[in-house]
């Protein structure tokens, strides 16, 4: 396992839905733009300012803001020279220390002639950190109580806050890219491996294979259970690779007429899927629900800087393996599945929250030939899940698969002859389930009283069919 750095760039991945060729949720409104529109951020208009949405720390930057905060609930949002030193999630204590020498972060405002450069914090201030000490995906908090100062600097009691309470009426709207070297993978078992390409210094994947910039990519070559009976020269397996290039979208639009939240609001992630994989032998016989074998899990805290706030964006990825099998079948199957992909949660004034799942998924057989009489299907598939400080917001389960079936019929007659067939089909497919949290409640917004589905997407095309006299 190796862990990798913690900065980033976006490109491709904020939305995880994957769907057959041409799939997308029914009745689900695009991501709705500032004020519930289309419109492009750059188009925004009337007295509400527009913030840049952009990656917090491009390759070879300074790092992010640290820290931004609204004074004690009024007035725009602005960066400030402070930091979180350390939080206790348990207590909500904070202690709010100077950021070390040097550091890029500065007001937004000069100061008047003899005055500090940036005040301490005080209560009703509403702060938005990046990862710190005790908080690695964020801080979004509203001060309480100022309980004292110390060399460390000064401890705080702290409340939940919500994105409406530091950056009010302004807007932003914007897609960034993550930088695959900031993503930490766990690999849960052997033959798991990882690579991955940046806009610089590029590496590559296994046997040499050149990965697009921004993709990460994991190998996997796992034995899965084989049925009983089965010859040696039957053993299940599944190998093959997924590369993903995902990208955090994010939109705010503002408060209107003075509401307490956003008239409009979305979070998700979207990107490119690749994958090659193969699924050969006779699998063992499922027994109730179809077995999954996770071979790793992805994780990630991007900061996006809208205008001076950092957001934090959690980002966890599980991938894994699926088989439903009765035991009779042995399958050889391996396919090319490519496409794009976009999940995630709309919100508008009039409407409330509302699920968004699109998918263009082309998938190519390499091989395919399946032996006996039978059922087979296996998905190399992911499960992933999109918030804002370490709360959970939007989860999507994207599951490209492959289904075998065989089948076998004999025929007599009454002048004794008899004859027997047999036929097969192999078909690709794709699944796509999810849902919206309440936590999306973090925008500012009312709270999700129960959990919204994203809508389940299902394609199924074939591949290959055959059929020969036994």
């Amino acid at each position: 396992m190796r862990m990798l750095t913690r900065r980033l760039l976006l490109p491709g991945l904020t939305a995880l839905a994957l769907a057959g060729t041409g799939c997308s949720a029914p009745a689900a409104p695009v991501a709705a733009g500032p004020g519930g529109a289309t419109t492009p951020a750059s188009k925004a208009t009337g007295g509400d300012q527009r913030l840049e949405v952009d990656a917090a720390a491009p390759q070879g930057s300074i790092a992010p803001t640290p820290l931004a905060r609204a004074h004690s609930g009024k007035g725009r949002p602005e960066k400030s020279a402070l930091k979180v030193a350390s939080y206790d999630r348990a207590s909500g204590r904070a202690v709010i220390s100077a950021a070390p020498p040097g550091h890029s972060a500065k007001p937004s405002h000069s100061p008047a002639p003899g005055k500090p450069a940036d005040k301490p914090v005080a209560v009703g201030d509403v702060i938005a950190s990046a990862p710190a000490p005790g908080a690695p995906d964020g801080l979004l908090a509203k001060v309480t109580e100022v309980v004292g100062r110390s060399e460390e600097g000064t401890e705080v009691k702290t409340a939940p806050a919500t994105l409406a309470s530091v950056l009010k009426d302004d807007r932003a709207e914007g897609k960034v890219p993550v930088d695959p070297a900031s993503v930490s993978v766990v690999p849960l078992m052997k033959g798991v491996t990882f690579s991955w390409a940046r806009s610089q210094g590029a590496r590559f994947g296994p046997q040499g294979a050149k990965l697009p910039l921004g993709s990460l990519r994991l190998d996997v070559n796992a034995g899965v259970n084989t049925a009983k009976d089965a010859p040696a020269s039957a053993a299940a397996s599944v190998s093959g690779f997924l590369q993903l290039t995902p990208q955090v979208e994010f939109a705010y639009g503002g408060s209107k007429d003075g509401g307490p939240g956003p008239s409009s609001a979305f979070l998700g992630m979207s990107g490119d899927w690749s994958s090659r994989w193969a699924l050969k032998g006779r699998a063992a016989a499922s027994t109730g629900a179809p077995q999954r074998i996770p071979f790793a899990k992805l994780h990630s805290a991007p900061v996006i800087q809208v205008g001076p706030v950092p957001v934090v964006v959690n980002l966890d990825l599980t991938c894994y393996v699926q088989v439903a099998a009765d035991g009779h079948a042995t399958l050889d199957v391996q396919q090319d599945v490519k496409g794009d992909f976009r999940v995630g949660g709309s919100y508008a004034t009039a409407k409330g929250w509302a699920p968004v799942s699109t998918s263009d998924v082309h998938s190519t057989p390499v091989n395919a030939s399946v032996s006996a009489a039978g059922t087979v299907k296996g998905a190399l598939g992911a499960e992933a899940s999109v918030g804002l400080y370490g709360a959970l917001g939007v989860t999507a389960d994207v599951a490209p698969y492959l289904r075998g079936a065989g089948d076998a019929k004999a025929v007599a007659s009454s002048d004794g002859k008899s004859s027997a067939h047999a036929s097969w089909a192999v078909y690709g497919g794709f699944d796509l389930a999810g849902r919206l949290d309440f936590h999306l409640s973090l925008f500012g917004t009312p709270v999700i009283e129960h959990r919204i589905p994203l809508g389940a997407l299902h394609r199924e095309w074939a591949l290959a069919k055959g059929q020969s006299a036994v």
